[in-house]
């Protein structure tokens, strides 16, 4: 009912909110995308998208078209590849964000190993700026982390509240209190930390003062400081640890979305791009399951 060319035009629309752009990552004519969605318009019944001249926005049943889309096209790959004869090989050099340690990620791998087992999987946890730099020196192949405020690269993993971003919020142990005129008492990861910078930008921004409580570069580091009750941390609401809580009040200013991507490198070793797109589609067909467990 639904092809898969014409889905996988959609998600390209969808991610990027804009024809143009998707027509130049798909390398197709702006012309052909809008026919591709207009064929998955008629095969749906329902209007996808609503758009004008300056703006795309998905409609409530082109979001719900999102995980139906990343489903199909996932089961689609899984059966060709089954059905064609062919098996991934290769070494893949998977890099993921601190970020990622508490939640299902371990599994999504697990049945990607299992689906895949002549893929070598390395896998390397880092802060998210310093994966950024491993990609562009050819050191990883896929990277699934955060991305600077300014930087439109790479695939969103997962959405919230209908809206493709995760807000950054501060949170510490339960019942921490901050007094009004005191430096806050930051728990941060070492640079090139991305909420780091993010922290430390908006404090300094509202002239508030800070001192640093706590550096790690593990995240399990920070949340046992942050569960000790020395200070507050940087963390994106859709990831929260369990044991700790929003932090509100004393004067703490507001932190803004953040965006998970998932960013493929360019420096592309024979047999390692069927093998990335094979893990990013994973990971995008099962964005909800990367939340903490807490």
């Amino acid at each position: 009912m639904y092809d898969p060319v014409h889905l996988r035009t959609f998600l390209a629309v969808a991610q990027t909110l804009s024809f143009t752009q998707a027509a130049r990552r798909l390398t197709l004519r702006q012309s052909t995308v809008s026919q591709h969605v207009r064929r998955l318009e008629a095969a749906t019944g329902r209007a996808l998208f609503t758009r004008d001249t300056h703006s795309v926005e998905l409609t409530e049943d082109g979001e719900a078209m999102l995980g139906f889309a990343r489903s199909i096209l996932e089961a689609h790959e899984r059966a060709s590849a089954f059905f064609a004869g062919t098996r991934l090989r290769g070494r893949l050099r998977f890099g993921a964000s601190e970020d990622f340690v508490l939640t299902r990620l371990p599994e999504i791998l697990e049945t990607f190993r299992h689906e895949h087992p002549e893929v070598d999987l390395e896998l390397t946890v880092e802060l998210s700026g310093t994966l950024h730099q491993q990609l562009a020196d050819g050191a990883l192949d896929l990277v699934l982390a955060k991305r600077r405020a300014d930087d439109r690269h790479g695939e969103m993993v997962w959405r919230d509240e209908m809206v493709w971003r995760d807000e950054l919020t501060w949170i510490g142990a339960p019942g921490l209190r901050l007094e009004q005129g005191r430096p806050v008492p930051l728990i941060l990861y070492p640079p090139p930390g991305i909420t780091r910078a993010r922290a430390l930008d908006v404090l300094e921004r509202q002239g508030r003062a800070w001192r640093i409580a706590c550096t790690s570069g593990s995240l399990n580091g920070l949340l046992a400081a942050a569960r000790a009750g020395l200070g507050v941390m940087a963390h994106a609401r859709g990831l929260m640890p369990p044991g700790l809580v929003r932090v509100r009040g004393g004067g703490l200013p507001e932190l803004g979305a953040v965006d998970f991507v998932l960013l493929e490198g360019r420096h592309r070793r024979a047999g390692t791009q069927e093998a990335a797109r094979a893990l990013a589609t994973a990971i995008l067909a099962s964005g909800d399951r990367l939340r903490s467990r807490g």
